[in-house]
Protein backbone atom coordinates (compact mmCIF):
# COMPACT_ATOMS: atom_id res chain seq x y z
CA UNK A 1 0.00 0.00 0.00
CA UNK A 2 1.19 3.27 -0.99
CA UNK A 3 2.05 5.80 2.06
CA UNK A 4 0.34 9.19 1.43
CA UNK A 5 0.07 12.12 4.02
CA UNK A 6 -3.46 14.54 3.49
CA UNK A 7 -3.95 17.28 5.94
CA UNK A 8 -4.57 21.01 5.80
CA UNK A 9 -5.75 24.46 7.76
CA UNK A 10 -8.90 26.51 7.57
CA UNK A 11 -8.09 29.88 5.95
CA UNK A 12 -9.07 32.05 8.27
CA UNK A 13 -6.19 34.20 9.39
CA UNK A 14 -2.30 33.71 8.64
CA UNK A 15 -0.28 31.17 10.00
CA UNK A 16 1.29 31.37 13.48
CA UNK A 17 4.06 30.04 15.23
CA UNK A 18 1.29 27.47 16.69
CA UNK A 19 0.62 26.26 13.57
CA UNK A 20 4.47 26.11 12.39
CA UNK A 21 5.33 23.84 15.47
CA UNK A 22 2.33 21.74 15.91
CA UNK A 23 2.18 20.50 11.92
CA UNK A 24 3.81 22.59 9.29
CA UNK A 25 7.75 22.11 10.01
CA UNK A 26 6.50 18.54 10.48
CA UNK A 27 5.20 18.65 7.14
CA UNK A 28 8.32 19.91 5.63
CA UNK A 29 10.74 17.04 7.18
CA UNK A 30 7.91 14.60 6.20
CA UNK A 31 7.82 15.66 2.64
CA UNK A 32 11.88 15.90 2.68
CA UNK A 33 12.18 11.98 4.04
CA UNK A 34 11.19 10.61 1.34
CA UNK A 35 9.09 8.18 3.14
CA UNK A 36 5.82 8.92 1.29
CA UNK A 37 4.76 8.41 -2.32
CA UNK A 38 2.23 11.66 -2.46
CA UNK A 39 1.66 13.89 0.02
CA UNK A 40 -1.75 16.57 0.14
CA UNK A 41 -1.70 19.64 1.14
CA UNK A 42 -5.39 21.18 1.42
CA UNK A 43 -6.56 24.78 1.87
CA UNK A 44 -9.94 24.56 3.53
CA UNK A 45 -11.35 26.70 2.50
CA UNK A 46 -14.82 25.48 2.25
CA UNK A 47 -14.86 24.30 6.05
CA UNK A 48 -13.97 28.02 6.77
CA UNK A 49 -16.91 29.10 5.23
CA UNK A 50 -19.40 26.97 7.42
CA UNK A 51 -19.13 29.10 10.60
CA UNK A 52 -17.90 32.29 8.15
CA UNK A 53 -20.81 31.87 5.85
CA UNK A 54 -21.45 35.92 6.21
CA UNK A 55 -18.36 36.82 5.59
CA UNK A 56 -16.69 34.96 2.61
CA UNK A 57 -14.41 38.04 1.71
CA UNK A 58 -12.25 36.90 4.91
CA UNK A 59 -12.11 33.76 3.67
CA UNK A 60 -11.04 34.99 -0.27
CA UNK A 61 -8.47 37.13 1.58
CA UNK A 62 -6.83 34.30 3.62
CA UNK A 63 -6.52 31.95 0.82
CA UNK A 64 -3.08 34.06 -0.66
CA UNK A 65 -1.93 34.21 2.96
CA UNK A 66 -2.33 30.61 3.67
CA UNK A 67 -0.49 29.48 0.58
CA UNK A 68 2.06 32.09 1.32
CA UNK A 69 2.88 30.94 4.53
CA UNK A 70 2.66 27.19 3.33
CA UNK A 71 5.81 28.00 0.61
CA UNK A 72 7.66 30.33 3.04
CA UNK A 73 8.20 27.61 5.47
CA UNK A 74 9.74 25.06 2.89
CA UNK A 75 6.58 23.00 1.39
CA UNK A 76 7.95 22.53 -2.27
CA UNK A 77 5.09 22.67 -5.06
CA UNK A 78 7.09 19.59 -6.59
CA UNK A 79 6.83 17.41 -4.06
CA UNK A 80 3.85 18.09 -2.37
CA UNK A 81 0.06 18.80 -3.80
CA UNK A 82 -1.02 22.27 -2.50
CA UNK A 83 -5.14 22.78 -3.31
CA UNK A 84 -7.80 24.53 -2.61
CA UNK A 85 -10.66 22.77 -0.84
CA UNK A 86 -13.64 23.69 -2.53
CA UNK A 87 -12.51 23.57 -6.28
CA UNK A 88 -12.84 19.49 -6.00
CA UNK A 89 -16.28 19.31 -5.90
CA UNK A 90 -15.94 15.56 -5.60
CA UNK A 91 -15.32 15.84 -1.83
CA UNK A 92 -18.78 17.42 -1.20
CA UNK A 93 -19.89 14.48 -2.57
CA UNK A 94 -18.17 12.00 -0.61
CA UNK A 95 -19.56 13.97 2.30
CA UNK A 96 -23.15 13.66 1.26
CA UNK A 97 -22.78 9.92 1.08
CA UNK A 98 -20.62 9.57 4.50
CA UNK A 99 -24.06 11.53 6.20
CA UNK A 100 -25.66 8.18 6.37
CA UNK A 101 -23.06 6.20 8.04
CA UNK A 102 -22.92 8.99 11.02
CA UNK A 103 -25.62 9.44 13.56
CA UNK A 104 -26.48 12.81 15.18
CA UNK A 105 -25.88 11.14 18.82
CA UNK A 106 -22.25 10.33 17.49
CA UNK A 107 -21.73 13.54 16.07
CA UNK A 108 -22.94 15.39 19.40
CA UNK A 109 -20.69 13.09 20.82
CA UNK A 110 -17.31 13.85 19.34
CA UNK A 111 -15.24 16.05 22.10
CA UNK A 112 -13.60 18.14 19.44
CA UNK A 113 -17.15 19.47 17.85
CA UNK A 114 -18.62 20.20 21.82
CA UNK A 115 -15.18 22.39 22.21
CA UNK A 116 -15.54 23.97 18.87
CA UNK A 117 -19.35 24.60 19.53
CA UNK A 118 -18.40 25.99 22.98
CA UNK A 119 -15.54 28.10 21.93
CA UNK A 120 -16.94 29.98 18.98
CA UNK A 121 -20.29 30.81 21.62
CA UNK A 122 -22.77 29.02 18.99
CA UNK A 123 -26.48 28.62 21.09
CA UNK A 124 -28.44 25.38 21.25
CA UNK A 125 -31.68 27.74 21.18
CA UNK A 126 -33.48 28.53 17.56
CA UNK A 127 -32.35 31.80 16.02
CA UNK A 128 -33.46 34.55 17.42
CA UNK A 129 -33.21 33.82 20.68
CA UNK A 130 -31.00 34.62 23.40
CA UNK A 131 -27.25 34.23 22.24
CA UNK A 132 -25.48 33.39 18.72
CA UNK A 133 -27.73 31.39 16.39
CA UNK A 134 -28.10 27.73 16.63
CA UNK A 135 -25.06 25.95 15.34
CA UNK A 136 -24.77 25.70 11.26
CA UNK A 137 -25.21 22.24 9.95
CA UNK A 138 -22.09 22.45 8.03
CA UNK A 139 -20.15 23.04 10.87
CA UNK A 140 -21.84 20.04 13.08
CA UNK A 141 -20.56 17.57 10.54
CA UNK A 142 -17.20 18.90 10.03
CA UNK A 143 -15.82 15.63 11.10
CA UNK A 144 -17.57 14.12 8.10
CA UNK A 145 -16.67 16.37 5.94
CA UNK A 146 -12.73 15.96 7.39
CA UNK A 147 -13.47 12.34 6.73
CA UNK A 148 -13.88 12.72 2.77
CA UNK A 149 -11.27 14.62 2.68
CA UNK A 150 -8.91 12.19 4.23
CA UNK A 151 -10.68 9.27 2.65
CA UNK A 152 -10.87 10.75 -0.66
CA UNK A 153 -6.81 10.63 -1.17
CA UNK A 154 -6.66 7.07 0.55
CA UNK A 155 -4.46 8.57 2.96
CA UNK A 156 -2.80 6.58 5.39
CA UNK A 157 -1.28 9.61 7.79
CA UNK A 158 -2.75 12.87 8.81
CA UNK A 159 -0.22 14.15 10.60
CA UNK A 160 -2.44 16.97 13.22
CA UNK A 161 -2.76 18.05 17.14
CA UNK A 162 -3.98 16.13 19.77
CA UNK A 163 -6.63 18.20 19.83
CA UNK A 164 -8.09 16.31 16.13
CA UNK A 165 -7.84 12.85 17.59
CA UNK A 166 -11.55 12.73 17.45
CA UNK A 167 -12.10 13.94 14.61
CA UNK A 168 -9.58 10.74 13.05
CA UNK A 169 -11.24 8.47 15.24
CA UNK A 170 -14.43 9.51 13.48
CA UNK A 171 -12.91 9.29 10.00
CA UNK A 172 -12.09 5.61 11.16
CA UNK A 173 -15.42 4.44 12.15
CA UNK A 174 -16.85 5.53 9.01
CA UNK A 175 -14.00 4.27 7.26
CA UNK A 176 -14.86 0.44 8.94
CA UNK A 177 -18.91 1.26 8.38
CA UNK A 178 -18.44 1.88 4.51
CA UNK A 179 -15.87 -0.92 4.08
CA UNK A 180 -18.49 -3.15 5.82
CA UNK A 181 -21.63 -2.41 4.12
CA UNK A 182 -20.01 -1.91 0.73
CA UNK A 183 -16.63 -3.50 0.52
CA UNK A 184 -12.92 -2.26 1.23
CA UNK A 185 -13.36 0.33 -1.10
CA UNK A 186 -11.61 3.23 2.00
CA UNK A 187 -8.26 3.17 3.55
CA UNK A 188 -8.31 3.74 7.48
CA UNK A 189 -5.79 6.84 8.57
CA UNK A 190 -3.62 6.74 11.20
CA UNK A 191 -2.69 10.03 13.20
CA UNK A 192 0.55 11.29 13.54
CA UNK A 193 1.15 13.68 16.44
CA UNK A 194 4.00 15.69 17.03
CA UNK A 195 6.77 14.50 19.36
CA UNK A 196 7.62 17.48 20.80
CA UNK A 197 5.77 17.59 23.57
CA UNK A 198 5.83 21.42 23.87
CA UNK A 199 4.19 21.35 20.45
CA UNK A 200 1.15 19.77 20.77
CA UNK A 201 -0.58 22.61 21.76
CA UNK A 202 1.50 25.57 22.28
CA UNK A 203 -0.31 28.25 24.19
CA UNK A 204 -1.07 32.02 23.36
CA UNK A 205 1.31 34.84 24.79
CA UNK A 206 -0.64 35.66 27.20
CA UNK A 207 -0.49 32.02 28.58
CA UNK A 208 -3.71 30.73 27.65
CA UNK A 209 -3.46 27.42 26.28
CA UNK A 210 -4.76 28.22 22.80
CA UNK A 211 -3.58 31.45 20.47
CA UNK A 212 -6.50 32.85 18.77
CA UNK A 213 -6.73 35.78 16.38
CA UNK A 214 -9.25 36.94 18.78
CA UNK A 215 -7.44 37.20 21.88
CA UNK A 216 -4.59 38.63 20.14
CA UNK A 217 -1.75 36.36 21.82
CA UNK A 218 -0.81 35.41 18.77
CA UNK A 219 2.69 35.78 17.01
CA UNK A 220 2.19 35.20 12.96
CA UNK A 221 4.89 33.47 10.74
CA UNK A 222 4.45 36.70 8.69
CA UNK A 223 5.08 38.97 11.23
CA UNK A 224 8.24 41.79 11.14
CA UNK A 225 11.13 41.26 14.29
CA UNK A 226 10.17 44.38 15.80
CA UNK A 227 7.02 42.68 16.15
CA UNK A 228 7.57 39.72 17.69
CA UNK A 229 9.92 41.15 19.88
CA UNK A 230 7.37 43.40 21.57
CA UNK A 231 5.38 40.31 21.70
CA UNK A 232 7.66 38.51 23.65
CA UNK A 233 9.29 41.20 26.18
CA UNK A 234 5.09 41.19 26.85
CA UNK A 235 4.68 37.67 27.45
CA UNK A 236 3.44 35.65 30.28
CA UNK A 237 5.72 34.14 32.75
CA UNK A 238 5.87 33.41 36.33
CA UNK A 239 3.70 35.72 38.52
CA UNK A 240 5.66 34.62 41.65
CA UNK A 241 8.93 35.67 40.12
CA UNK A 242 8.91 39.10 40.73
CA UNK A 243 12.01 39.85 41.48
CA UNK A 244 15.72 38.53 39.85
CA UNK A 245 16.77 36.84 43.13
CA UNK A 246 13.33 34.79 43.79
CA UNK A 247 13.31 31.17 42.93
CA UNK A 248 10.54 30.96 39.30
CA UNK A 249 8.52 28.37 38.28
CA UNK A 250 9.48 26.79 34.56
CA UNK A 251 6.04 24.66 34.43
CA UNK A 252 3.36 26.63 33.37
CA UNK A 253 5.79 29.60 32.15
CA UNK A 254 5.07 30.58 28.87
CA UNK A 255 8.59 31.50 27.46
CA UNK A 256 9.96 28.30 28.67
CA UNK A 257 7.78 26.51 26.66
CA UNK A 258 8.47 28.41 23.88
CA UNK A 259 12.14 27.38 24.35
CA UNK A 260 10.79 24.10 24.70
CA UNK A 261 9.50 23.97 21.38
CA UNK A 262 11.77 26.24 19.27
CA UNK A 263 15.24 26.12 21.50
CA UNK A 264 17.90 23.84 20.39
CA UNK A 265 21.36 23.14 21.38
CA UNK A 266 23.30 25.20 18.82
CA UNK A 267 21.58 28.47 20.17
CA UNK A 268 23.21 28.01 23.33
CA UNK A 269 26.44 28.63 21.88
CA UNK A 270 25.68 31.66 20.02
CA UNK A 271 23.07 33.30 22.19
CA UNK A 272 23.72 32.64 25.79
CA UNK A 273 27.22 30.83 25.93
CA UNK A 274 27.21 31.05 29.85
CA UNK A 275 24.87 27.96 29.61
CA UNK A 276 25.65 24.45 28.28
CA UNK A 277 22.38 23.45 27.68
CA UNK A 278 17.93 24.31 28.11
CA UNK A 279 18.13 22.17 31.44
CA UNK A 280 21.40 24.36 33.09
CA UNK A 281 18.44 27.59 32.00
CA UNK A 282 15.75 26.00 34.02
CA UNK A 283 17.82 25.00 36.64
CA UNK A 284 19.16 28.44 37.51
CA UNK A 285 15.76 30.01 36.63
CA UNK A 286 14.21 27.46 39.51
CA UNK A 287 16.86 28.62 41.60
CA UNK A 288 16.60 32.30 41.24
CA UNK A 289 18.83 34.86 40.46
CA UNK A 290 17.97 34.62 36.72
CA UNK A 291 15.60 37.60 35.50
CA UNK A 292 12.57 37.18 33.14
CA UNK A 293 14.10 39.52 30.64
CA UNK A 294 17.45 37.46 30.19
CA UNK A 295 14.82 34.57 29.22
CA UNK A 296 13.18 36.80 27.45
CA UNK A 297 16.03 38.02 25.05
CA UNK A 298 17.37 34.49 24.40
CA UNK A 299 14.10 33.74 23.26
CA UNK A 300 13.57 36.35 20.79
CA UNK A 301 17.32 35.69 19.33
CA UNK A 302 16.14 31.63 19.00
CA UNK A 303 12.79 32.49 17.07
CA UNK A 304 14.37 35.28 15.10
CA UNK A 305 17.08 32.22 14.00
CA UNK A 306 13.92 30.20 12.83
CA UNK A 307 11.09 32.81 11.34
CA UNK A 308 13.85 35.25 9.77
CA UNK A 309 14.43 32.58 6.95
CA UNK A 310 10.42 32.07 7.10
CA UNK A 311 9.99 35.68 6.48
CA UNK A 312 12.69 36.42 3.68
CA UNK A 313 11.26 33.73 1.67
CA UNK A 314 7.85 34.94 2.13
CA UNK A 315 8.68 38.59 0.88
CA UNK A 316 9.89 36.78 -2.15
CA UNK A 317 6.63 35.12 -2.91
CA UNK A 318 4.73 38.09 -1.96
CA UNK A 319 6.32 39.48 -5.30
CA UNK A 320 4.78 36.79 -7.49
CA UNK A 321 1.09 36.49 -6.45
CA UNK A 322 0.43 34.87 -10.10
CA UNK A 323 2.85 32.50 -9.69
CA UNK A 324 1.49 31.40 -6.11
CA UNK A 325 -2.33 31.27 -7.69
CA UNK A 326 -0.46 28.50 -10.23
CA UNK A 327 0.46 26.47 -7.80
CA UNK A 328 -2.52 26.12 -5.94
CA UNK A 329 -4.18 26.01 -9.62
CA UNK A 330 -2.72 23.04 -11.08
CA UNK A 331 -2.64 21.54 -7.39
CA UNK A 332 -6.30 21.89 -7.31
CA UNK A 333 -6.78 20.04 -10.33
CA UNK A 334 -4.35 17.17 -9.73
CA UNK A 335 -6.08 16.55 -6.57
CA UNK A 336 -9.52 16.95 -8.18
CA UNK A 337 -8.03 13.82 -10.46
CA UNK A 338 -7.20 11.86 -7.22
CA UNK A 339 -10.41 12.43 -5.56
CA UNK A 340 -12.58 11.71 -8.73
CA UNK A 341 -11.06 7.85 -8.78
CA UNK A 342 -12.13 7.65 -5.42
CA UNK A 343 -15.77 8.51 -5.67
CA UNK A 344 -16.36 6.56 -8.60
CA UNK A 345 -14.63 2.89 -6.65
CA UNK A 346 -17.50 4.85 -3.69
CA UNK A 347 -20.33 4.79 -6.41
CA UNK A 348 -19.54 1.20 -7.81
CA UNK A 349 -19.48 -0.07 -4.30
CA UNK A 350 -22.61 1.81 -3.69
CA UNK A 351 -24.31 0.39 -6.66
CA UNK A 352 -25.06 3.71 -7.64
CA UNK A 353 -22.73 3.82 -10.87
CA UNK A 354 -25.55 3.50 -13.24
CA UNK A 355 -24.18 4.45 -16.44
CA UNK A 356 -21.09 2.41 -16.30
CA UNK A 357 -21.21 0.74 -19.75
CA UNK A 358 -20.71 -2.92 -18.17
CA UNK A 359 -23.30 -1.89 -14.95
CA UNK A 360 -25.99 -0.39 -17.84
CA UNK A 361 -25.48 -3.08 -20.27
CA UNK A 362 -26.92 -5.58 -17.32
CA UNK A 363 -29.54 -3.06 -16.22
CA UNK A 364 -31.13 -2.93 -20.09
CA UNK A 365 -31.32 -6.52 -20.29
Amino acid sequence: MKKIILTGDRPTGRLHIGHYVGSLRRRVELQNSGLFDKIFIMIADAQALTDNADNPEKVRANIQEVALDYLACGLDPNRSTLFIQSQVSELTELTFFYMNLVTVQRLQRNPTVKAEIQMRGFSDNVEGSEGKAGTPVGFFCYPISQAADITAFKATTVPVGEDQEPMIEQTREIVRKFNSVYGPVLVEPDILLPDNAACLRLPGTDGKAKMSKSLGNCIYLADDADTVKKKVMGMYTDPTHLQVSDPGHVEGNTVFTYLDAFCRPEHFPEYLPEYESLDALKDHYRRGGLGDVKIKKFLINVLESELGPIRARREEYAKDIPYVFEVLRKGSEEARAVAAKTLSEVKAAMKINYFDPAVLSELIK
